[in-house]
């Protein structure tokens, strides 16, 4: 390992030297998205891809994610990995009944001997300004869905490795990125990967209330552990990393050694994955829990205008104000 081999990258960066080695190690790797190729994409993070490897492999698409989706799908059954981007979270449901009703469902009709090794990049959440449709957090709907593997990067370094791995997978990933973290930067460690794929990692070791999060929220709940560590309450973090298969295994051990767990998500509270770790928690590791399992959530109305985000969103004092529920129950 050299210097070179540790940078301090923000994430959108991380994410297009992922990508840029992923396309320089397979030619069947493709980019599909609307403005990707010239533009680099709204948030430039397929930018100079086009220049480097051509228009047959880095492709502008007119504006219809069901036809994007759908031409992905053909490429995959030929043998290519494309790797496909919607523009924002919210602009994904003109392709819903591609992913759900073909792609989620193709490799077992076909009995697994045809794979569909097709990548879909989501950015999403809040914390950038905007309106509904640019700030939303759909990982619920995919998550529900057989067939499909869903993650989420926190850091840089999560980003550069992730990406890479979720384009060698055979099965169709759902890559859901933090737009808000695009710019932050982190330590990227180029020649170790780190975590696996479908692992969680313990962000940071406490004692008395285990919180877990992804994307974005999982800086949001660090800044609330080291509030509450001022306070004297040691928490212990999960980056979840994974939402489809959630590693269920490294959350039921923390709350086993905490007694008492908080999930946090920019999601809305009903029938999301937040909802499905507490059910699975409440139910085998129901003897360890000193505490009723909270959820802090976005509310469960559609995402508000710009202005109000702020109370939408959850921050540190709503998730510490469950920690100070939960402790004192």
């Amino acid at each position: 390992m050299t210097q070179h081999d540790i940078q301090n990258l923000p994430m959108a960066k991380a994410l297009n030297l992922g990508l840029r080695q992923a396309m320089a190690d397979n030619n069947k790797v493709l980019m599909m998205g609307e403005d990707i190729g010239t533009l680099g994409g709204v948030f430039r993070i397929t930018e100079g891809l086009q220049t480097e490897f051509g228009t047959n492999r880095v492709l502008d698409t007119p504006l219809a994610e069901s036809g994007i989706i759908g031409a992905a799908i053909g490429l995959a059954m030929r043998g290519y990995r494309p790797v496909c981007e919607i523009q924002f979270d919210g602009f994904i449901f003109p392709g819903f009944d591609q992913i759900t009703s073909q792609l989620a469902k193709l490799t077992n009709r076909y009995l697994g001997k045809q794979t569909f090794p097709v990548v879909i990049r989501v950015p999403y959440g809040g914390h950038i300004g905007a309106v509904e449709h640019h700030q939303e957090s759909p990982e619920a709907y995919f998550a529900h869905s057989a067939g499909l593997r869903l993650v989420s990067p926190s850091t840089p370094h999560d980003a550069y490795w992730m990406i890479q791995e979720a384009i060698a997978s055979n099965d169709p990933v759902m890559f859901f990125e933090p737009k808000s973290r695009y710019w932050q930067k982190g330590t990227v460690n180029l020649s170790e990967p780190g975590a696996e794929l479908h692992r969680s990692v313990v962000a940071r070791t406490g004692s008395d209330v285990t919180i877990v999060a992804h994307g974005a929220m999982v800086s949001m709940v660090m800044r609330a552990a080291e509030i509450a560590e001022e306070e004297g309450t040691s928490i212990e973090v999960i980056d979840l990393r994974t939402l489809s298969p959630l590693d269920y295994e490294t959350i039921l051990a923390s709350v086993r050694k905490t007694g008492r767990l908080v999930v946090a998500q920019e999601a809305p509270e009903n029938a999301s994955v937040g909802s499905q770790i507490a059910a699975t928690v409440a139910e085998k590791a129901f003897y360890s829990l000193e505490a009723p399992v909270l959820r802090v959530s976005g509310y469960d109305t559609p995402f508000p205008p710009a202005k109000l985000e702020a109370q939408y969103l959850p921050d540190a004092d709503r998730i510490l104000e469950a920690v100070d529920r939960s402790l004192a129950y």
